[in-house]
């Protein structure tokens, strides 16, 4: 169990935190410090907090470029996207060169951080969060936030926070829309508490409704500022918001829905059923807003460039450290090092399988 979970935090001279010895430290987070609701005190609680956010596309980037300023001492960011130019408009720890260079997010971010914050940690992990590494991937953090793009990863995250007595906090964005909920387990509502199961019909997406990188924002800067209340005054903090919360920047309209206590007979916080974290039935993902199938291997290791010379009779390729980017018209394959693929072209799950089997292999 973790400190927050404890409701104890690390002590501020941990070593796996950010830096509090610096000689620039009080100057640089002055103004943070001289907030009452911080002081000298909760900043160093802050660079002793360690918390992981799992997607790095819109809500994701927004939530660890402001945390990353605040002195979050540890930022685990977890992603298992590259970055492209449609990204750009709202996206904002990236920019041309890494949309270019089709980095990894986890990577890309990690970079930008550091170079406005080399005070902290950010552990880049360039990886899809399943039940196979969820524990490997969230150990030892103190909260996780929500910058996903799908609700099969954000019930994953669920039922680990709940098993674990872990807070997290969720966040969604689309077209002007956004949403977020602080989920204390034990406490509060849970996600399934309000969702019991995943949006069925047709559910509005990035690719179909777009988006304002204001709603981004919003949704970004409420999230990260009940993020900073969590680290420095635990779940007990009188200013913690225990609501649903939801507002749409384009009509002005805005509702509130209490999340005081759990709901009873609820799946995961009150029967502690955990299917997301059991694997049962976990299917192929069609990623958001890209026309996109992921290939979910993890035991075929890839060497690029032995893959790149493989693959340059039938299409165009390249790669770098991270990635390598094959096309075949219609047809784009990311394929990553541990062998996970993303397919662009398709939404059909047999169709991007017949691709990944005839150039990587079955």
């Amino acid at each position: 169990m973790t400190s927050l979970a404890r409701e104890t935090l690390h002590d501020s001279n941990s070593e796996t935190g950010g830096s509090t010895g610096s000689a620039n430290f009080g100057e640089r987070y002055s103004r943070q410090i001289l907030f009452r609701g911080i002081g000298e005190e909760g900043q160093r609680k802050l660079a002793a907090s360690r918390i992981a956010i799992v997607g790095c596309g819109a809500t994701g980037s927004a939530l660890a470029g402001l945390l990353g300023r605040a002195g979050v001492g540890t930022l685990r960011i977890i992603d298992r996207d590259y970055v492209e130019a449609s990204n750009l408009q709202r996206q904002s720890l990236f920019d041309e060169s890494d949309a270019s260079e089709s980095l990894p997010k986890a990577i890309a971010a990690a970079r930008k951080i550091s170079s406005f914050n080399s005070d902290i940690v950010v552990d880049p992990k360039a990886e899809d969060l399943v039940p196979a590494n969820i524990e490997i991937l969230l150990d030892e953090m103190d909260l996780i936030l929500d910058g996903t793009d799908n609700f099969e990863t954000r019930y994953l995250i669920n039922d680990f926070a709940v098993d674990r007595s872990l807070p997290w906090i969720y966040s969604a964005a689309v077209g002007s829309y956004g949403v977020t909920l602080n989920v204390l387990p034990g406490k509060t509502a849970c996600l399934s508490c309000f969702f019991p199961d995943s949006p069925h019909g047709i559910v509005e997406t990035c690719e179909t409704s777009g988006i304002l990188n204001s709603a981004v924002n919003l949704i970004a800067s409420v999230a990260a500022t009940e993020t900073i209340k969590l680290l420095v005054g635990g779940f007990e903090s009188p200013n913690l918001r225990r609501t649903l919360l939801s507002f749409d920047l384009w009509t002005n309209e805005h509702a509130e829905i209490s999340a005081g206590k759990p709901r009873a007979g609820c799946r995961a916080c009150g029967e502690h059923d955990f299917v997301h974290l059991a694997g049962k039935g976990r299917p192929h993902i069609t990623l958001c807003g890209r026309n996109s199938v992921q290939i979910h291997e993890r035991q075929r290791p890839i060497d690029f460039t032995e893959m790149d010379r493989r693959l340059q009779p039938h299409g165009i390729v390249r790669h770098n450290d991270f990635v390598l980017k094959f096309w075949r018209d219609p047809f784009e394959m990311t394929l990553f090092p541990d062998g996970r693929a993303i397919i662009k072209g398709t939404t059909d799950t047999a169709v991007a399988r017949s691709l990944y089997a005839r150039f990587v292999g079955s």
